[in-house]
């Protein structure tokens, strides 16, 4: 069930904004703006910028004129993706291959940033398993046939010399992060490939399961490049008409994300109160773990570019059938 938060204003930068609204058109003071994020390491990254909902009853003052944003956040990318297609998003948090995937198919949104550089992990409880020769023959569990962890996963295989389908068994059986989760928890699954926080909740239920690899250092040793994993973009209409307050929003979701890295103890307390994530010693030992770094588009592009293209190379339709253009990336800063 999502959870909607509603603030008349969520950033605290957007003080000295508000204060020289004077130069704007009523039309930007009167702006309404819907922010789409997903549960997990996307909403630990914002959590200080949703806390700030705090400043709508000192903002919120009669007569007195203001952008507003309402927050949602959803359980599942699929719900975002609605979201986008009717498009009731003006900004929206996704995997990246899904944000091209949906460029390519002809939405108009732009990859405003990268939030997030990495969370996969591949996790066991067999403590011999020290190289990836040592996974020949062996039984690895992934949540979705076709989608990111799957195409990264594979692709990682090969790179360090073995056949995803003939030198291990993969298998699909538990297709959500959720359902994996429980049956590693239950000792039901050997090994499986997890994200954070999931990774930290697995851990924290069965003390018996490990790390073997952290997959984002695996896929920055073989590629060069880190994992651009998620995509916050932005509807081009609203980016182009109201260019201020979209640099306002980046600037706090950047302020917010760098908080969140300084103030772990904080955050988990914070992500707990809004029931982003339940556990807060939990969520705490998984910020580290969620390579939270806030780096706008024009500065991404060739990191993403690189990362988009080794999935177009191993399967084009997982990014729309084509490689984004150079217009898929806003160029503001």
């Amino acid at each position: 069930m999502k959870k909607i938060l509603y603030t008349f204003i969520f950033l605290s930068a957007f003080l000295p904004f508000l204060a020289g609204c004077g130069n704007e058109s009523d039309n930007e003071k009167d702006t309404k703006c819907t922010v789409i994020t997903l549960k997990g390491p996307s909403s630990v990254g914002m959590i200080k910028m949703i806390d700030s909902i705090k400043l709508r009853d000192f903002l919120n003052k009669p007569g007195k004129k203001k952008p507003w944003i309402k927050i949602e956040i959803l359980n599942e990318p699929l719900q975002v993706r609605k979201m986008m297609i009717d498009g009731t998003a003006d900004f929206a948090i996704l995997p990246m291959t899904t944000a091209a995937a949906l460029y390519n198919k002809g939405l108009d949104y732009k990859l405003v940033a990268v939030p997030i550089w990495g969370t996969l992990y591949l996790c066991g409880k067999d403590p011999s398993i020290k190289t990836w020769k040592d996974l020949k023959g062996r039984r690895i569990n992934l949540m979705a046939k076709g989608m990111t962890p799957d195409v990264l996963f594979r692709y990682l295989l090969m790179k360090n010399g073995l056949n995803p389908d003939r030198d291990v068994k993969l298998d699909y059986s538990f297709p959500t992060h959720t359902s994996l989760t429980n049956a590693m928890i239950a000792g039901v699954v050997d090994i499986g490939v997890l994200t954070e926080p999931f990774v930290s909740m697995a851990a924290d239920k069965n003390k018996s399961l490990l790390t073997i690899f952290d997959l984002n250092a695996e896929w920055l040793k073989a590629c060069g490049t880190p994992i651009a994993e998620t995509a916050f973009v932005g509807k081009s209409k609203f980016i182009i008409n109201h260019p201020k307050l979209t640099a306002e929003i980046l600037k706090e979701y950047a302020n917010s994300t760098n908080w969140v890295n300084a103030n772990p103890d904080s955050a988990a307390i914070l992500t707990a109160n809004y029931q982003i994530l339940p556990n807060p010693a939990v969520t705490r030992s998984a910020i580290p773990r969620c390579n939270l770094r806030f780096v706008k588009a024009a500065d991404a592009q060739k990191d993403v570019n690189n990362y988009l293209n080794t999935f177009y190379n191993m399967n084009k339709e997982i990014t729309g059938g084509k490689m984004p253009d150079s217009t898929f990336y806003w160029s503001g800063r």
